[in-house]
């Protein structure tokens, strides 16, 4: 990036980030925390369908192809679209902390066009860990990991409680979501975006 603010700044006294050990095993596919999600969940015809893996440490790769679906000028992908295509992929980072966190912040530098039919290639990494504030990083590259870089994000998510989403969420969705048997999808669909 080429200025990051202050606040995505992570303080002197702030601590590497630790994997916790019940964290997916690098390589494993993360799959979509709500299906509802239009950054990863399936039940959203026109969403991104972002697919995001465990890396190494406490870092994920995602990926997806730009649709017409995603377009603002035309043939090139809308800015916002990439916007949430690194914001899903840095909220996919709180979950190999186990922490329910929130963005706070997200600043993006859009540094060369995406054409639509493209595969973008993401890649995001925690920094630092300053009590509830959770610092990271991603850059998006054209076609895959060795591609020319595409788009940048830092931001600062905040760990948060699932009252945040109990009290602030749409009550039918938030009931769905808890009455779901499956532990473990009940958990996650509690996990990123303000």
């Amino acid at each position: 990036m080429t200025a990051t603010s202050a606040a995505l700044t992570p303080p002197a006294d702030a601590i590497p980030p630790v994997r916790h050990p019940d964290a997916p095993a690098a390589g494993e596919l993360l799959g979509a925390h709500y299906a509802h999600c239009f950054g990863c969940g399936g039940g959203q015809p026109h969403g991104l369908h972002l697919e995001a893996r465990a890396g190494e440490g406490v870092t994920v790769t995602a990926e997806f192809t730009v649709t017409p679906d995603h377009q603002g000028a035309p043939g090139l992908a809308h800015g916002g679209v990439l916007a949430t295509a690194l914001d899903e992929t840095l909220g996919s980072l709180n979950w190999l902390l186990r922490v329910i966190a929130v963005t706070g912040r997200l600043e993006t530098d859009f540094v060369r066009p995406v054409p639509v039919g493209t595969l973008l290639h993401l890649e995001a990494e925690v920094t630092a860990v300053h009590g509830r504030k959770i610092f990271s990083t991603a850059v998006g590259r054209i076609g895959g990991p060795e591609g020319p870089v595409a788009v940048r994000a830092d931001a600062l998510f905040i760990e948060v409680k699932v009252d945040h989403f109990i009290d602030n969420g749409r009550p039918e969705e938030i009931q769905a979501a808890m009455s779901d048997p499956d532990q473990v999808r009940r958990a996650r669909a509690f996990e990123v975006n303000p």
